[in-house]
Order: C-alpha cells, then sequence, then structure tokens
C-alpha cells in the first residue's frame, strides 16, 4: 500500500484577541436582544481600538437604551480581562451607531432567508468532536494556556498554530506549534515558554508533540503590547478559527451580532448538524455538507452532500432521507435547532463547533438526535456503527 503523507496547518485565537473581543460584543449586545423579545433581528458590527469601542449596524426589535448597551460592553471587556492602560472596560469610550433595520431586508426576512450565501458544514472522525485535528488542538492548546493566565500574568491576548502531519487522511503527530502571548515587560521570551510548554504538551495526544526546536514561543522575542492598543479588532475576521480552522471550503459569511435569520449564521449550524449526525450515524467517516440561499426565497437554492468516498450508504439516499425530513427554510432551521434564544456569546471563542450540547439548548447544531433516524431507516444498529 502506498503511505500518502500531508500536513494541514490551523490557528486560535484567544478571548482578549481585537477581533474576539469584537466578536465577543456583538454577540453579548445580540443576545440581550433576544432575551427581551426572541422575534428581534439585529446585524451588528463591532470595532475596537486604543480608547475606543464603536458599535454600528441595525436591529429590529425592542427599544434597549443605549446605556444598556454600554454596559454591557463594559462588562464584556471586563470579563475578558482588560484593565490595561489604553484599553480599560472603565475608561474606554463606548459610541453606538445602531439604527432600524432597512424595510427591504425586513421584507426578504418575512418571506424566506434574510439574505444570500453559500454555506458549509464539515464532520470528520479524526476527533472525538468529529472535527478537524488541526483547529480542535490549535483551540485545545490556547484554552489550556488561558485557563491560568491570570495566576501567571499572561495574556489576555494571544493565539496558536499547529501543523499536524497526516498520514493516509489521518493525523498522526505535530510537525510544529506556534504560540504568541501577551505578557508582562519582565517575562523573558524563555520564560514565557518555560511556562506554558506544560499545558501544550498536555494538550495533544502522547508522542504528538512536535521537536522543541519546531515550538515557536512569541517568535519576534516580545509581546508586551496587545489587546485593541496593538492592534484594531472588527467582528467577523476571525471566520476560519470560528469554522474548521481552512479545512473545508468557506461560504465567506461571518456569523457573531447576526440573528439566526441571517442564513450565514443559522444555515452553517444546520450544515454542521447535518454533517456531523452523518458521520455519527456511521454513514460516512467523513462529510462534507453546502447549503445555498437567495434573500426572500425560503427553500435553500442548493444542498449537496460530499463523503469523500467514505460513505456505507448512498449519497443521494441520505440527501433524500434528509429532503424528506427536515425543513431546510430558514424558519424551519430556527424552528429545529432553537434558535431564537441568548444563546449566542458563548459561541464567540474557540469555535461555533465541536462544543458540548448544553442544558439550556446552548450549540444545539451538535446535538446527534438526527443519528437515530438515519439509523432506523438505513437499518443500521447504533451500537455497531462501522466507524465510531
Amino acid at each position: 500500500m502506498v503511505l500518502h503523507k500531508n500536513s494541514v496547518t490551523s490557528e486560535s485565537v484567544a478571548a482578549g484577541h481585537p477581533d474576539k473581543v469584537a466578536d465577543q460584543i456583538s454577540d453579548a449586545i445580540l443576545d440581550e436582544y433576544l432575551f427581551n423579545d426572541s422575534s428581534s433581528r439585529t446585524a451588528i458590527e463591532t470595532l475596537v481600538t486604543k480608547d475606543n469601542v464603536i458599535i454600528a449596524g441595525e436591529v429590529f426589535g425592542p427599544n434597549i437604551e443605549n446605556s444598556k448597551i454600554e454596559s454591557i460592553v463594559r462588562n464584556t471587556i471586563k470579563d475578558i480581562g482588560y484593565e490595561h492602560d489604553g484599553f480599560h472596560w472603565e475608561t474606554v469610550k463606548v459610541n453606538i451607531l445602531l439604527h432600524e433595520q432597512s424595510n427591504d431586508i425586513a421584507i426578504g426576512v418575512d418571506q424566506g432567508a434574510g439574505d444570500q450565501g453559500i454555506m458549509y458544514g464539515y464532520a470528520t472522525i479524526e476527533t472525538e468532536s468529529l472535527m478537524p485535528a488541526p483547529i480542535f488542538y490549535a483551540h485545545s492548546i490556547l484554552r489550556n494556556i488561558m485557563s491560568m493566565v491570570k495566576e501567571v500574568k499572561l495574556g489576555p491576548d494571544a493565539k496558536s498554530q499547529i501543523t499536524l502531519a497526516y498520514e493516509n487522511n489521518l493525523p498522526v503527530r505535530a510537525e510544529s506549534i506556534v504560540v504568541s502571548i501577551q505578557h508582562l515587560e519582565d517575562l523573558s521570551q524563555s520564560k514565557v515558554k518555560e511556562i506554558i510548554y506544560p499545558y501544550i504538551a498536555s494538550s495533544l495526544p502522547k508522542g504528538w508533540m512536535c521537536p522543541k526546536e519546531n515550538l515557536l514561543v512569541n517568535p519576534t522575542g516580545r509581546f508586551v503590547i496587545g489587546g485593541p492598543v496593538g492592534d484594531c479588532g472588527l467582528t467577523g475576521r476571525k471566520i476560519m478559527v470560528d469554522t474548521y480552522g481552512g479545512y473545508i471550503p468557506h461560504g465567506g459569511g461571518a456569523f457573531s451580532g447576526k440573528d439566526a435569520t441571517k442564513v450565514d449564521r443559522s444555515a452553517a449550524y444546520m450544515a454542521r448538524y447535518l454533517a456531523k449526525n452523518i458521520v455519527f450515524a456511521g454513514l460516512a467517516e467523513r462529510c462534507l455538507v453546502q447549503l445555498s440561499y437567495a434573500i426572500g426565497v425560503s427553500k435553500p437554492t442548493s444542498f449537496y452532500i460530499d463523503t469523500f468516498g467514505t460513505n456505507t450508504i448512498d449519497e443521494e439516499r441520505i440527501k433524500g432521507f434528509i429532503e424528506g425530513n427536515i425543513d431546510l427554510s430558514t424558519k424551519g432551521i430556527i424552528r429545529h435547532l432553537s434558535l431564537n434564544r441568548p444563546i449566542y456569546k458563548r459561541t464567540a471563542c474557540y469555535g461555533h463547533f465541536g462544543k458540548k450540547l448544553e442544558s439550556d439548548g446552548g450549540f444545539s447544531w451538535e446535538g446527534v438526535d438526527l443519528s437515530t433516524d438515519f439509523c432506523k431507516e438505513f437499518n443500521i444498529e447504533e451500537e455497531k456503527r462501522e466507524f465510531l
């Protein structure tokens, strides 16, 4: 047998990264609108820079006072840990420029999808969460490091990047790892590396750690000035971090600040839900789902499944079952996944996919209830699924 080798790289960013600060603020405001009225519609954009936060976009829903929105902004920044000169939750200037949703857009939402777009969902047996291994471990490394940063005064701004070696389409080890993390002036590059090394190594399967010379920590040697003081942040600039790490195609639409009538968000969640259930049911080892929509049109303009030749059931049969049993209209997706609830701020960091279904319905698109229906339809004994 010919051994096929390649490598794949993905990155993650921490909650204190400027773009993620913006995402969290946008989703926190969205949650406030949904908390007050589940039929609210929002498209909220946030910009963060030195000493300033700007909130812009359109909303349809309850009248929420600017003072309340400002309080949400400050509390979000406080929770992230920014009490720094140049960006402090108490003193940052907050400029709110929200306006009512356009009637032209409202007509489209009432009739069908809130916009046109192409969305992708993916699942693979590479990890227990059915996520691609590179983005899974990029997130894991950073989450483990950031769990202890307050104790050693690192962060809150940080990034990770990992390159995994693949053999015959499965990951086998890390080839290189990069971590950049904000630190105090008196911490040397070598000391930062010493502090975070155990958290990196423990994030990976045994024997996967890259050679020490391939572990790069703060490659420039210094990362004292970080966050919005060092770099402007905007909502929606980390779409690969939010999804599958560049492992599959991306339609281009961001998530944060958008309610579920925007198919950029809701259809991407449904595509992941379908792909995950197909793999979890044992119908394929890998699955890519594509959905596309047109503004004002209820049903998808296209629906495509690709299992890369790993399927045990014909793709057309799988597709036919889904079309006959799942309402893929925007309203149908919102109902099926219960997306009209304030569950979005928690999605803004470390990816929207691969997390556990929560008791209040958060991350509903990670549920595997549909896999039972697949197993019944295709006569698969759930305890004897071939791949899991």
